[in-house]
């Protein structure tokens, strides 16, 4: 199927977009699932009131993983093989993403206090029970929550329960480290706006995405519509021979015109 250059861009954009997209739900669903029926967290959503927020957490991992991962799907395999159909369910899902990114931007700006709370809350959660079982997904999930939100353990750097979890820094910033739970509440308070621009520039990358979707579908669609056939002219030329039919009579039901004999009356002076 024939696009322009148009066309090839954006199907080249929505590969590489999908592929990442596709890398980012699989690795959120399989941290989730991880967490969820690990042999070591598995009574943690016995829900009570010291581990709703990791049950929580874990939840939205899981489903935002799932949901990430088969709007990729579809979004590579309409952009791959052209197809209008996989193109026009791919932005409807990415258009719920993305109304969804911005709504929890949102939230998360107005509510920062909140949100920062059961953040700090969620990772008191997960530090408890890797000193308990030292189980390898709450090691994992430590260790992104240290280098997203740049922190170490409950005491900063003299943590040393949680070091080898902690970011690789010089030793001047190791020692300045703070530790994790003032410092997420602090980012959602003291930075609430740097939030808020991490929420819109994520679905800015989404709105692009939905501009090239849109973009590709009509380029399908125009290379999928048929180009009218030009008319069939016939070209007389002068040598054509035509049948030559007689010029016809001007008044064919009208009488012939009949004049009377001319008589020639001689007089005796013309003898």
């Amino acid at each position: 199927m024939a696009l322009d250059l148009c066309g090839q861009l954006c199907k080249v954009i929505l590969i590489i977009f999908n592929i990442g997209f596709a890398l980012l739900g699989a690795a959120m669903l399989g941290l989730g699932l991880w967490l969820r029926f690990g042999a070591n967290t598995q009574g943690l959503f016995d829900v009570n009131l010291n581990t709703q927020q990791f049950v929580i957490g874990v939840m939205v991992l899981i489903v935002l993983g799932a949901v990430i991962l088969v709007v990729a799907v579809f979004g590579d395999y309409g952009a791959c093989n052209e197809s209008s159909g996989a193109l026009t369910v791919f932005a409807v899902f990415l258009s719920i993403v993305c109304g969804l990114v911005i709504a929890a931007g949102v939230i998360a700006f107005i509510r920062s206090d909140d949100v920062g709370e059961q953040m700090a809350m969620f990772y008191t959660t997960v530090y408890a029970k890797y000193l308990n079982t030292d189980d390898p997904s709450m090691t994992v999930t430590l260790t992104l929550m240290h280098n997203w939100f740049q922190c170490c353990g409950l005491v900063g750097a003299l943590d040393i329960m949680v070091k080898k979890t902690c970011p690789d820094l010089s030793f001047t910033g190791f020692l300045t480290m703070p530790a994790c739970p003032p410092a997420i509440v602090n980012l959602f308070k003291d930075k609430a706006p740097l939030v808020l621009g991490l929420f819109l520039g994520t679905a800015a990358l989404l709105l692009l995405a939905l501009g090239c979707s849109s973009q590709l579908r009509k380029e399908i669609k125009r290379s999928r519509t048929p180009s009218p056939s030009p008319a069939s002219y016939m070209i007389l030329s002068t040598s054509t021979n035509l049948p030559s039919t007689p010029y016809p009579d001007p008044h064919p039901y009208q009488d012939p015109v009949v004049f009377p004999p001319l008589t020639l009356a001689m007089t005796s002076a013309d003898v």
